[in-house]
């Protein structure tokens, strides 16, 4: 089940304060980085920003611009790559059912197709938090067949762990290899990438080989080292581990520089799924890469959260442009939403996800909103009391002073800074008018009626 700290993490605040416009050199890059780094009480950062034709990059925390950093589901869109090498062989099809590759999971959890889970439409639970646990393939796919679908496939978008799971599973079932191997030997091999994972199974485990994870506190910026929950069994959802060189030769990939990716398949990749809506997380969603409005094009990539960790890669394959940042802080999706806007103010029109920025114009909820909202393991809970406070409860962490925005969504206060923040949105069942879930961080979580 995802932390609460996870979830507060996916949720972002406006950019504002964009500094003045300046050139941006080497040295420059470097200030900047410093700057942000010791602003938000990062203890390690790596940045590489290549345009023109140009590749500059800056590292902080006495590391080397080669250290590998745990990436979150960054992996997801590796493990996208991974399954359309597949496709391009032609053993592998975006609309062949899960159930066409994998036995065991029933009629219902079987029915997505390839396509469908890569984009985050196939209706999949976000996460499966007792079967992950040190349990094997076969444990994993008759927990998801007991789980169920969140809704039908191609309803719309829903963020799941889950789908990449089972795509990593359908790698195996086709190539006969472990998702390490394949992973090693048919991508990140052939782009000259150095494989480091988070986790591995059986003989292939390693300790170290990354590094850790801080929790930052928002209000000392004391750093506390963390370690990595990962289990194997959701390795290709999220357990890679690179550098901000790694990521950028991935992102040269998709602007169709040299890699074993044909073009069309890089295409698709990145080519936005109708239907999907991707609230919380990005504008749109391809097979395997999220989507990004920028000032003078659409950029692609992802966002990867783990373990006292936050990374990000922006793609701008119309202008060769690539964007990547690793950080070992909690506090590092603050620091990316700085460096976006001071990147902007210096020419380079990075693409990133933007969500309303008048969050204090907001109305108290509705009694009627108050109940769970469930997706798999995931929970949340809005209560609203008597007196027209609201809060939402995610996994026993209290988010208070929930407010509703014009469209729909709603706001709340994060725990631990105070800040003002987009926690989500309600949705409502265009037969009955009324609210049927809520989508928080790119999930959508169905309500639970009282019993009568």
């Amino acid at each position: 089940m995802p932390s609460p700290s996870t979830f507060s993490q996916s949720l972002r605040v406006p950019v504002r304060d964009v500094p003045e416009p300046r050139s941006t050199t080497d040295a420059r890059l470097q200030r900047l980085l410093t700057g942000l780094a010791h602003r938000h009480g990062v203890p390690a950062a790596q940045l590489v920003v290549h345009d023109g034709g140009r590749t500059r990059s800056a590292v902080t925390g006495g590391i080397a611009a080669t250290a590998k950093f745990p990436v979150g589901s960054i992996t997801k869109a590796f493990t996208a790559a991974l399954a359309m090498l597949l496709v391009a062989d032609g053993d592998l099809d975006p609309d062949d059912p899960l159930a066409e590759h994998l036995d065991g999971l029933g009629p219902q959890v079987g029915r997505p197709t390839v396509g469908q889970v890569l984009s985050h439409t196939g209706g999949l639970p976000a996460a499966l938090g007792a079967a992950a646990d040190g349990g094997s393939a076969r444990r994993y796919l008759r927990a998801c067949r007991d789980a169920g679908l969140v809704q039908p496939p191609g309803l719309g978008f829903s963020y799941s762990n889950v789908g990449y799971v089972l795509t990593g599973y359908v790698v195996e079932a086709i190539t006969g290899m472990s998702w390490h191997e394949a992973m090693e030997s048919l991508l990140l091999g052939e782009l000259g990438i150095t494989p480091a994972f988070v986790v591995e199974p059986g003989a292939r485990r390693r300790t170290g080989g990354h590094v850790s994870g801080h929790a930052v506190h928002a209000a000392t910026g004391r750093a506390r080292p963390v370690a990595q929950t990962l289990t194997p069994a959701e390795a290709a959802a999220g357990a890679l581990a690179l550098s901000a060189e790694d990521l950028a030769a991935f992102g040269r990939m998709v602007c169709g520089g040299a890699g074993p990716l044909p073009a069309d398949l890089v295409d698709l990749m990145r080519r936005p799924v109708p239907g999907a809506e991707p609230f919380g997380l990005a504008d749109a969603w391809g097979l395997g890469l999220a989507g990004y409005r920028g000032a003078d094009a659409d950029w692609t990539g992802h966002d990867g959260t783990a373990d006292g960790t936050s990374c990000h890669l922006r793609i701008d394959a119309e202008h060769g442009r690539v964007v990547a940042l690793t950080t070992n802080g909690s506090t590092g999706a603050a620091l990316w939403t700085d460096l976006v806007a001071a990147l902007r103010a210096d020419g380079l029109p990075v693409g990133d996800y933007e969500l309303p920025g008048e969050l204090d114009r907001a109305a108290r909820p509705a009694a009627d909103l108050s109940g769970r909202y469930t997706n798999g393991d995931l929970e949340y809970q809005v209560d609203v009391r008597a007196d027209g406070g609201a809060v939402l409860v995610v996994d026993g962490e209290v988010y208070p002073e929930l407010a509703l925005l014009r469209d729909g969504s709603f706001s709340v206060r994060e725990p631990g800074t105070g800040r003002r923040i987009i926690g989500g949105r309600f949705l409502t069942d265009p037969a009955t008018g009324t609210v049927s879930a809520m989508q928080a961080g790119g999930r959508v979580a169905r309500r639970r009626r009282r019993a009568s």
